[in-house]
């Protein structure tokens, strides 16, 4: 790793990677910019790389200034409450769902990133991210079980969305019977979507509404 300090941009981060094949350069809000290079590539050359696309950097970084101005970032003692309470939460609800609908999992670690909200990997591993406890219970439930559908779908092709279909129509039709008022409007609206995978989709547009923190 190198790290490279920049007048107008400030600390840039290079870092090799043997998993990527160009050079790619990355503009967070809150982390800054970081440059994953190939491990064959030099750093000399991803550091050219870098000036060149300076400009385009500056711009985004502008915009996204722009875009974030009013989010409060969370403090540290904030972000450690949240870990807490996913800590105590998300597993047994995660253990629950994989019970009720056959999925069997490795691990389950609660982590804190700005760029997805759980992930699952090939080892059967789920990634969960501490900001799902600040996400009403029914959104919850979908990121939990899209993960769980990814044991069987690494991808997401027609086989995973059909899985993560089922999944949630039922899930979800217990909320029915409930008060919960977002899972009602929830199903309205994928009752009436055209789209392909109509709840997945639902519950993704619901998401975007939640950033991280």
């Amino acid at each position: 790793m190198k790290i490279l300090q920049d007048p107008e941009i400030g600390e840039v981060v290079f870092k090799k990677s043997v998993r990527s094949r160009s050079i790619g350069i990355r503009v967070h809000p809150i982390k800054g910019v970081s440059v994953t290079v190939p491990y064959i590539v030099p750093m000399a050359a991803a550091q050219l790389f870098f000036q060149a696309r300076r400009g385009w950097i500056l711009e985004t970084m502008a915009k996204q200034k722009e875009r974030y101005k009013d989010v409060r970032v969370a403090t540290p003692e904030e972000v450690e409450a949240l870990r807490r309470q996913a800590k105590q939460e998300l597993p047994p609800r995660l253990a629950e769902f994989a019970e009720r609908y056959g999925f069997v999992y490795n691990r389950v670690t609660i982590k804190h990133n700005a760029t997805n909200w759980g992930s699952c990997s090939g080892k059967g591993n789920i990634n969960l991210n501490l900001n799902i406890v600040r996400l009403p219970k029914v959104l919850q439930d979908y990121v939990l079980l899209h993960e769980l559908c990814h044991l069987r779908h690494q991808d997401h092709g027609h086989g995973f969305h059909l899985l993560l279909e089922h999944v949630l129509t039922d899930n979800l039709m217990r909320y029915l019977d409930g008060p919960d008022a977002l899972a009602s409007e929830l199903a309205r609206k994928a009752a009436t979507s055209k789209a392909r995978y109509p709840l997945d989709y639902t519950f993704t547009r619901a998401i975007k509404a939640f950033r991280l923190v």
